[in-house]
């Protein structure tokens, strides 16, 4: 969600400030959109709770607006403010459509996955995703800001989740050698072969120093639950969700080949390559295709907007 943080006009500008403010409630009505069920109704929740949280970040910035002295600055302070709104109040809506877009795939009831640990193994061996014990994978990808170089890493270090034994990955991020990104995952396995995800810790960093925890969860706490990491046998045109902690970590996952052939793919001799589409209503309009092989895992991300490519360029073991 985007937050507001804009400062505001003199004291002669509060009632048309106040006036400005109604008329912006206003442009956005509720109920224009119908995904049904619990699903559904959690949206409109999340959409009452977005359009309030904006509101409240623009009446802070209008109260110190109306602290200025200099009269001109007040004025471009409130039309900033009023602007702030707009633009949160619309991205609101967005990410509401994008959530019921969700509830008409995977269906009107309520997402609450049983997790029973006497269900999970202590090992994962899932052929899209294996991660033994001190497995690693190396990605790269050329970006306009420079070269990314990814890292994941299987950890000796293992915690209990919901009564679930997890394996636990390390995820780092460097771009031109700089530390950008360096997270924890949890993962466990069903005796079925699904892999879950039972959380993160997601760090991110700028110039050296801790800039973000976005992201961040864990199954269990703040009504946050897991969701499947990937399936044991993916069915085309399969949606799941792959997390859920609502406003903080909600991506979604469509199956959209089990034997892709759209691009090169990197390491991809082994097997029929799995690809899906990876998106989340929190950024609505943003998604990555992924391509899987079996035995090896993830090896190649593509952004379709930019044409970016995320390759895997070295694993082990081999």
């Amino acid at each position: 969600m985007t937050m507001i943080s804009i400062r505001n006009a003199g004291r002669g500008l509060r009632a048309p400030l106040l006036a400005t403010a109604c008329a912006l409630i206003g442009l956005f009505p509720g109920g224009a959109l119908a995904a049904p069920g619990i699903c559904g109704n959690t949206n409109r929740q999340l959409l009452q709770a977005c359009r309030l949280e904006a509101r409240d970040e623009a009446g802070v910035g209008s109260a110190t607006c109306l602290n200025l002295s200099d009269t001109q600055a007040a004025r471009a302070c409130m039309r900033a403010t009023q602007e702030a709104l707009s633009e949160a109040l619309a991205e609101c809506l967005d990410v509401r459509e994008a959530r019921d877009e969700v509830c008409q795939e995977l269906g009107p009831g309520p997402y609450d996955p049983v997790i029973d640990p006497a269900n999970f193994v202590s090992g994962i061996d899932n052929p899209y995703s294996p991660f033994p014990p001190g497995a690693f994978r190396e990605y790269e990808k050329r970006t306009a800001e420079g070269l990314e170089r990814v890292r994941v890493e299987v950890l000796a270090e293992r915690r209990q989740i919901l009564g679930v034994e997890v394996t636990t990955l390390r995820d780092t991020v460097t771009l031109d050698g700089v530390l950008v990104e360096d997270t924890v995952d949890w993962l466990a396995q069903d005796v079925d072969g699904n892999v879950w995800y039972f959380g993160e810790i997601s760090q991110g960093f700028e110039e050296g120093l801790l800039a973000s925890l976005d992201g961040s969860f864990e199954a269990g706490k703040n009504g946050a639950k897991p969701g499947f990491w990937i399936k044991a046998a993916p069915q085309l045109g399969e949606f799941y969700r792959q997390e859920w902690s609502l406003g903080v970590a909600e991506d979604v996952v469509e199956v959209v080949s089990l034997n892709a052939t759209d691009t090169n793919v990197p390491f991809s001799g082994s097997g029929p390559v799995l690809k899906t589409r990876d998106f989340t209503p929190l950024e609505p309009g943003v998604e990555e295709f992924k391509y899987y092989v079996p035995g090896i895992g993830f090896v190649l991300e593509v952004e379709p907007e930019t044409g970016e490519r995320l390759e895997l360029v070295d694993y082990g073991p081999r």
